[in-house]
C-alpha cells in the first residue's frame, strides 16, 4: 500500500507545483487553523508550505500507509529499530520522569537512567559548592569538554543556548584534531582549577583521544601526578578504557543511546556542571513533554509528524534537495550545525531497511545561519535563485531580558512573507517608475528586482528560550527525523557512512610513519601524501 500512497502524493504535488501558496488561503478558509498548532510550549505554522488541502491529505495518507504510528510504538517500546546493529533506540528514556518503565530489547533500563541522573546531580552539586576539588585542593572554575560529533554538538548547543551572560564556571569545548582548537581553548585557564571531561562512546575515537592526551600533558606539566586523576572525568559506554586512560571518575551511557541523540545523557555532564542540575532537569522536562505530544496527538495535529510530512512533500513530491534553518536568536546559532548532523547522519542513506536501493532521494542538504545574519549572505539565493529551498524560521519573541527583540522577529516574519509573496516584474517596473526612473531604465532594471516568490517556509515560535523550550525544540526535530526515516523506509539510527574515511585515515597514518606511500594508493592520494608528509 505505501507505493499507492506515494503515487497519490506525487500526483498531488504535481498539481500544487502549478499553484501559488498565497492563493491557497482563499481557496481553503480553514488552512491557517488546520496547519498551525501548539505543542510543548512551541507554536508551529506550516500554512506557508507548498501543499494544498489535497496535498496535505495525501501526505497524511502516506504517513498512515507507512505505519508511522506502529513504528513510533516500536521505538518507545525499546524494540530493535536499529536493525543493522540490532539495537533499541531509547533517547526518550533519558528524559522520562522518575518512575518510568522503559525497556531496551526487553531489559528494564529506567532505574539505571535514574541512577546515572542522581549521580550526575550529586557530583554537580558537590563541584559547584566547592566540595569536589582538584589536586591542590582548589575548587574548579573551568570545565574543558572534549568530544566530537554527537559528543560535542549537542552539549555546545545547550551551553550556547542557556549559558548566563556571566557564568560561574567557564565551559570550553574542543573537538577538532587541529592543535589550534586545543590551544585556543586553553588560553587563560589554570590547570589547578580546570576539570577535563572526555566524552567518547567507545573511548577509542581518534580525535577525542588525541585531544585528551594533549590536555593530560598540559595538566601534568603543572599538577602532582598522584592528583591528576581528579581532573579527568570520562563519559563513555566503555568505562574500563576511560579508567585505563587515567580518568578518576566515569559516567556511563549505554549502546542504545546514539551519539547524535545522546545530549540527554551524561554526555552533557559538562553543561550540568556549568549550568546546575535544575537547568538541565528543566531541559529534560521540555523534551519529555514533546515526547508525550508525539505519542498522543493525532497525526493531523502532531508537530513532529507535520514537520516531517512537509519535508517529504518538498523533497519527494516537489524535488527540492536542500532545506535551510534560520534561528532568529543568537543563542541558537549552533542549531543549524546540530540539525545537519541529526538529520543528514540519520537519513542520508541509499538503501532501505531490507538493503534494497532507496529508489528516491532521502535526506535533503541542511544548512543555515542565525537571523538576521543569513539575510546578508545566502538569502539572496533563497529569494532569487533558480532552486527553491524551503526554510525553517525559528523565532524567539524575547531573546534577552534587557532589550527588545522586536526588530529581530519582525525581520523573520518579513522574510517568510517575502519568500511566499515575491514581487512580479510588473510590480517592480511600477515601483521604479514611481521612484522617478525613466521608462527605459525601468525596463532595464525591473527583471533584476523581480522575486519569483511561492517559496515555502515553516515558522516555529517560542516566547523565550527557556530550558524547557530548548528541550522541546530539539525533541521536535529528533522525532521529525524519525518519522521521515519511517516514510523513506530507511534505518535512521546507524551511520556507516562515517566509517570508511576513518579506516582509510588510519592506513594513511601508517604510510606517514613508514615514510612512503603504500603501493596500493591511488596516484592522486599518493602524491598529496608525499607533499604533506614531514620530511624524514
Amino acid at each position: 500500500m505505501p507505493h499507492v500512497a506515494w503515487t497519490e502524493l506525487e500526483a498531488a504535488a504535481r498539481q500544487d507545483a502549478q499553484s501559488r501558496i498565497q492563493d491557497q488561503f482563499a481557496a481553503d478558509p480553514d488552512r491557517l487553523s488546520r496547519m498551525t498548532l501548539d505543542a510543548a510550549g512551541l507554536h508551529l505554522d506550516l500554512s506557508k508550505q507548498s501543499w494544498s488541502r489535497a496535498g496535505f491529505e495525501a501526505a497524511l495518507a502516506q504517513a498512515r500507509a507507512c505505519d508511522v504510528e506502529g513504528r513510533r510504538a516500536a521505538l518507545f517500546a525499546g524494540e530493535a529499530v536499529n536493525l543493522t546493529e540490532g539495537r533499541a533506540v531509547l533517547h526518550p528514556a533519558l528524559r522520562a520522569p522518575d518512575g518510568a518503565s522503559f525497556h531496551a530489547l526487553g531489559e528494564p533500563v529506567s532505574a539505571e537512567v535514574e541512577a546515572v541522573r542522581a549521580e550526575m546531580k550529586t557530583y554537580a552539586q558537590a563541584l559547584r559548592c566547592g566540595n569536589e576539588t582538584g589536586a591542590t585542593g582548589r575548587r574548579f572554575e573551568a570545565v574543558l569538554h572534549i568530544g566530537i560529533g554527537g559528543s560535542d554538538l549537542g552539549p555546545r548547543l545547550i551551553w550556547d543556548a542557556l549559558r548566563p551572560l556571566d557564568p560561574d564556571i567557564d565551559l570550553r569545548f574542543v573537538a577538532n584534531i587541529d592543535p589550534r582548537d586545543m590551544a585556543e581553548a586553553l588560553v587563560g585557564l589554570d590547570p589547578e582549577t580546570t576539570l577535563v571531561v572526555v566524552v567518547s562512546k567507545t573511548f577509542s575515537t581518534q580525535e577525542t583521544l588525541t585531544n585528551a592526551e594533549a590536555a593530560k600533558a598540559w595538566l601534568a606539566a603543572s599538577l602532582p601526578g598522584e592528583g591528576l586523576a581528579k581532573h579527568f572525568i570520562g563519559v563513555t559506554a566503555a568505562p574500563e578504557k576511560a579508567q585505563a586512560f587515567g580518568c578518576g571518575r566515569t559516567f556511563a551511557f549505554r549502546d542504545w543511546v546514539g551519539g547524535r541523540y545522546s545530549l540527554w545523557s551524561a554526555v552533557s555532564l559538562s553543561c550540568v556542571l556549568a549550568l546546575g542540575w535544575e537547568v538541565f532537569q528543566a531541559f529534560l522536562d521540555g523534551a519529555a513533554e514533546m515526547d508525550r505530544h508525539f505519542l498522543e496527538a493525532p497525526l493531523e495535529k502532531n508537530a513532529p509528524v507535520l514537520l516531517a510530512l512537509a519535508e517529504i512533500y518538498n523533497v519527494d513530491g516537489l524535488h527540492r534537495g536542500a532545506r535551510s534553518v534560520a534561528p532568529y536568536a543568537h543563542a541558537l546559532r549552533r542549531l543549524p550545525a546540530f540539525l545537519q548532523q541529526l538529520e543528514m547522519e540519520s537519513n542520508g542513506k541509499q538503501v532501505r531497511r531490507d538493503g534494497s536501493a532507496a529508489g528516491r532521494q532521502t535526506c535533503p542538504v541542511v544548512f543555515g545561519e542565525p537571523g538576521s545574519n543569513g539575510q546578508h549572505a545566502f538569502f539572496q539565493q533563497l529569494h532569487q535563485g533558480p532552486q527553491v529551498v524551503p526554510i525553517d524560521f525559528i523565532v524567539v519573541r524575547r531573546t534577552c531580558e534587557k532589550a527588545s527583540a522586536t526588530a529581530l522577529w519582525a525581520n523573520a516574519l518579513a522574510q517568510a512573507q517575502a519568500l511566499m509573496l515575491g514581487k512580479s516584474e510588473a510590480e517592480a517596473h511600477a515601483e521604479l517608475i514611481a521612484s522617478g526612473a525613466s521608462e527605459a531604465e525601468a525596463d532595464r532594471l525591473a527583471p533584476h528586482k523581480t522575486f519569483p516568490g511561492n517559496r515555502p517556509s515553516t515558522t516555529v515560535v517560542m516566547e523565550r528560550l527557556t530550558p524547557q523550550a530548548l528541550g522541546a525544540l530539539i525533541a521536535l526535530y529528533e522525532h521529525k527525523t524519525f518519522v521521515e526515516g519511517v516514510i523513506w523506509d530507511i534505518n535512521s539510527f546507524d551511520q556507516w557512512g562515517v566509517e570508511l574515511g576513518k579506516v582509510l585515515a588510519k592506513a594513511l597514518l601508517k604510510d606517514v610513519a613508514s615514510g612512503a606511500p603504500s603501493a596500493d594508493l591511488d596516484p592522486s592520494t599518493a602524491a598529496l601524501l608525499s607533499r604533506l608528509a614531514p620530511a624524514r
